[in-house]
């Protein structure tokens, strides 16, 4: 019989399901700990991703033909490789929209309140009022990287009043964007913007692109807000505008190295809140994340193409 491989807990009724769905596919949940050559081998369809099982995947005799990754990003995959197999990935994304828009408001709103600020004198039992408050009603948003997330995030946006602009490769509208931009349009899209909101995935076109040059192209009023990809930021480059008042802070959960060394001068910084790429994490993550499975799952045992987050090699995304 075919074989289907979970690394990642599922639960009964999970379980059940797939059974229901491909009932002549074994399935076998684990740990990727306890994988061995010859489980990864003889998989047909795996659940999961780790970089301890890539030479098996990648081996002459595997037989996978489908990994669904449990992540949104996959530039961490061999996907040249993947691609060169014929082994079909599908991503999680989707699985994110709700806890990383929320992540992304929760920092906007600590420092349209200056709570960042307010928890550190907390720290300090000091009572303080001083400070500039301000409110997100006729502020402008721009959300580079318009995809699920960045359609929620507009949608929540336009909720409290701002006026939503984004960017896409594509340049394709968006219902809750009022204004859409391609890339090579993105330093007009960025001057107009009281919040920056960077959700690209890492590309060899996004690696390193909010540059000096990018955070030039933003007023010295506007707030940053990474939860794409710690590469797409020239790390020095931000930090110089956050020092010299080029950028009025930054709201980080990714970063180009993690962990963050303990060293680094963002630690010391008064205008950044930095939380340990955790933005994404939720405790109905398992739940989307099998939900897109079950839905490819239909599609692939009735010999039809899979239908949700099918990674295009060829964009890496």
């Amino acid at each position: 019989m075919p074989n289907i491989v979970a690394i990642h807990d599922l639960t009964a009724e999970q379980q059940q399901k797939i059974k229901e769905i491909a009932p002549d596919y074994d399935l076998l949940v684990t740990k990727a700990k306890e994988l061995t050559g010859s489980i990864v081998r003889d998989a047909d369809i795996m659940i999961g991703w780790s970089r301890s099982m890539q030479e098996e995947v990648l081996a002459a005799d595997s037989k996978i033909k489908w990994i669904q990754a449990w992540s949104a990003g996959v530039d961490k995959m061999p996907l040249r490789e993947l691609e060169e197999k014929g082994i079909q990935l599908t991503n999680a994304s989707g699985v994110h929209s709700v806890p990383i828009t929320e992540h992304i408001f929760a920092m906007i709103l600590a420092f349209n309140r200056n709570l960042h600020l307010a928890i550190r004198q907390q720290s300090n039992n000091k009572w303080d009022t001083s400070g500039t408050f301000t409110e997100l009603a006729g502020k402008t948003i721009v959300i580079v990287g318009v995809g699920q997330i960045g359609s929620h995030t507009a949608r929540v946006a336009q909720a409290f009043g701002m006026r939503t602009v984004g960017v896409r490769n594509s340049g394709k509208s968006d219902p809750y964007v009022e204004s859409m931009y391609k890339v090579d349009q993105l330093d007009e899209a960025l001057a107009q913007g009281d919040y920056i909101v960077n959700i690209l995935p890492l590309t060899d076109e996004t690696r390193g692109l909010f540059n000096t040059a990018r955070f030039s192209a933003m007023k010295d009023s506007a707030f940053f807000v990474n939860v794409g990809r710690g590469q797409t930021v020239v790390t020095d480059d931000m930090v110089q505008a956050l020092q010299s008042g080029g950028l009025a802070g930054a709201g980080l959960d990714v970063f180009e190295e993690e962990p963050l060394p303990a060293d680094h001068p963002l630690w010391n910084l008064d205008n950044v809140i930095m939380t340990p790429h955790m933005a994404g994490d939720t405790d109905r993550y398992g739940e989307r994340a099998v939900d897109i499975f079950l839905e490819n799952l239909k599609h692939y045992v009735n010999g039809e193409p899979l239908s949700r987050n099918v990674i295009d090699f060829s964009k890496s995304y």
